[in-house]
């Protein structure tokens, strides 16, 4: 990041908005902690909470610095081709997940995903998939811990390793305090602050360049042309030269492996709608944030695609006439805000991305605090302790996790564009675990050994087309295969995936499977339908059914897609 030539222009009311951002952060934080008297409490929000605030904070999670930093960067150097990520990578899943696979994670009473594969797979999978899910959020909260200091940074003018440990202590504060309660609802809180933020940032963005056909034509004299105001076929998005292969990447890639592995087996996200006090709530939390992440990228990817144009040290770094310096495209927002904001509006918009990063730090450290305490520590090295205990391991699990974050902060850092890393990781950890969790979920003959056999071997296959791809992990990869960006990634999920599922079939061949009596509840075949269900969906109105509310939501999501193909 370019923070000796970029800083912000605050004054003392800008500073003033802030600082109240975080007196209510941390109270709400306060707060939360008094309500925590067990683990159910401090991990799950004791199963309590009503579905509109678990679906706000559903979508909230996830606005962190993929949405937020990463989607802007990918909007200056991409252009509409960033709303796959959106309408074609993100709102099918979640529809899926709350019509067909909420009920077996919230039916079955488990308390995290990896809990969930155990009880399917048992100790292999289980393990593998606890390990794999603890490491990325890790590496994920570094990069939102990462952005969060660069603001704190380019604000204040402190050093990155300062501003590092500041943010992190201030994530540190209410999670330690009030656990996943205490991140649930700042998450609402820091929702509403970044629409409040982004949407007047992109009002004043589209007067200054004419409105929407401004936008268009400059565009389209801009590099890449005006195919970056389609969306279809994304060859600039996907670094392939086929359009037909670049359309399979997106739809199978991103749409269908990423897209699905994430949003259906990501513990970050399903841990909202865990925390629902009922079984439609859970159902309706995902399908609640469907709605607004439609919407998002109008105030996310169309500001990055103004700063390509209006902002000079991201329009020379795109046309490649940069005259020196660490600008890259992640700073696409910032610059804008810099340019653009008066002071006052600019505290507010800070304070919309501290939120972000702070929501999506947040949500990682709740959901590693969970997995550890529950899926390693209880399961694997002391077992049979008070309640308390465990809690008490939770929070210092938020502790070590912290630290950590601070530490693959650095990871972050060395990527001009964070979605090339955090596709990266997608393709490495959601991918083979979706293959395992769809297949077994569906097929009541997989076995056990198939299930662990499975994820190794998708992980192994991800990682390996990064070490063949030219650039997607860094120095370790090769350059054997001429694969780029956010494609390469793209080919690694589809590896996942691919080699997990025919590695799973034929180990099950060769394997015993578990009794059928065993798997009632988590296999889709084997559990009564009325369990999966409401039991009065028939008379719900269409706001509060949660079949009727994804069909409206996939009627409008069809709809997007066609007006900006």
């Amino acid at each position: 990041m370019a923070q000796e030539s970029l800083r912000l222009d605050t004054d003392f009311f800008d500073y003033a908005l802030i600082a109240l951002y975080f007196v209510f952060v941390l109270g709400i934080g306060y707060a939360a902690k008094r309500r925590v008297s067990t683990s159910i409490d401090f991990f799950l929000s004791g199963r309590s909470l009503p579905a509109w605030v678990t679906g706000l904070a559903f979508i909230s999670a996830n606005l962190g610095a993929v949405e937020i930093m990463g989607m802007s960067a990918n909007g200056a150097q991409f252009g509409m081709a960033t709303m796959h990520y959106f309408w074609i990578g993100a709102v099918p899943a979640m529809l899926f997940l709350g019509v067909v696979m909420m009920p077996f994670y919230y039916g079955s009473g488990v308390r995290s995903v990896p809990e969930f594969m155990r009880r399917r797979f048992g100790t292999g999978a289980h393990l593998v998939n606890a390990l794999s899910f603890a490491l990325a959020q890790i590496l994920i909260a570094g990069v939102n811990l990462y952005l969060l200091a660069t603001i704190v940074e380019a604000l204040l003018g402190w050093d990155q390793w300062v501003s590092l440990v500041v943010a992190a202590l201030v994530v540190l504060s209410y999670t330690a305090l009030g656990g996943l309660s205490a991140a649930i609802y700042n998450e609402v809180l820091q929702f509403f602050i970044i629409v409040a933020a982004l949407l007047p940032l992109t009002i004043v963005a589209l007067h200054k360049i004419g409105g929407w056909d401004g936008l268009t034509d400059a565009v389209s004299d801009s590099p890449g042309g005006s195919e970056q105001m389609s969306s279809w076929p994304g060859l600039g998005l996907t670094g392939f030269d086929s359009p037909f292969w670049s359309v399979v990447g997106i739809v199978f890639g991103l749409g269908f492996v990423l897209s699905f592995g994430y949003w259906t087996t990501n513990f970050v996200e399903v841990q909202r709608a865990m925390a629902s006090n009922s079984i439609s709530s859970a159902r309706r939390s995902p399908i609640i944030g469907a709605y607004p992440k439609m919407f998002i990228p109008f105030i996310v990817v169309v500001p990055g695609m103004i700063a390509a144009i209006i902002v000079p040290e991201i329009a020379d770094f795109k046309a490649g006439t940069s005259s020196g310096g660490d600008v890259d495209y992640n700073d696409a927002i910032l610059y804008l805000m810099r340019d653009l904001l008066p002071n006052g509006m600019l505290g507010v918009a800070i304070a919309g991305l501290i939120a972000s990063f702070m929501a999506g730090m947040a949500a990682n450290i709740s959901a590693f605090n969970t997995v550890f305490s529950y899926d390693l520590w209880q399961q694997y090295i002391v077992r049979n302790q008070r309640d308390s205990y465990y809690t008490l391991i939770g929070r210092l699990a938020t502790v070590a996790a912290t630290v950590l974050a601070i530490g693959t902060a650095a990871i972050a850092s060395s990527y001009d564009n964070l979605m090339d890393y955090l596709q990266t990781l997608f393709g490495f950890f959601n991918a083979p675990l979706f293959a395992t969790f769809i297949l077994g979920m569906f097929w009541k003959r997989m076995s056990a050994a198939a299930g662990w056999s499975g994820l190794v071997s998708g992980t192994l296959a991800a990682v390996l087309v990064g070490i063949l791809s030219e650039d997607m992990l860094g120095s370790l990869s090769t350059g054997a295969l001429d694969l780029t960006g956010q494609g390469a990634s793209f080919v690694a999920a589809g590896a996942a995936f691919g080699v997990d599922i025919v590695v799973s079939v034929l180990v099950t061949l060769f394997t015993r499977p578990r009794a059928e009596s065993e798997l009632t509840g988590l296999v889709y075949s084997l559990t009564p339908k009325e369990t999966l269900t409401d039991p009065d969906q028939e008379h719900l109105p269409w706001y509060q059914s949660p079949v009727k509310l994804a069909g409206v939501a996939l009627v409008l999501v069809i709809i997007l897609n066609l007006l900006f193909i």
